[in-house]
């Protein structure tokens, strides 16, 4: 599946420890490796993703190491089989 990296969003905040947990929570997952499909990476961070959509343009959480995150705006390549999980915390951690 591909998706595009989102750069600029670590002052977004979620209710969860963060946003790796926020993935794992809603996702029902653990985070085992990073989503990239060529990487072998731990993740070490929730990345904020778009799917690459002409009609989706919602932000999505997936676990990335941190050199996969950093690729800046750039199409990135994740297993077909991911969840991707919500950044908007008012549909997740931020639901009342």
């Amino acid at each position: 599946m591909k998706v595009k990296n989102l750069n600029g969003t670590a002052v977004n905040k979620c209710n969860c420890k963060s946003w790796l947990d926020h993935w794992m929570k809603f996702s029902r997952q653990k985070a085992n490796r990073c989503m990239v499909n060529d990487c072998r990476n731990l993740p070490e961070v929730g990345g904020h993703v778009q799917k690459d959509s002409k009609t989706d343009k919602s932000w999505y959480i997936v676990p990335l190491c941190k050199p996969c995150n950093g690729k800046k705006g750039e199409d990135i390549d994740i297993f077909d089989g991911v969840n991707l999980v919500s950044a908007n915390v008012a549909e997740t951690c931020g639901k009342k």
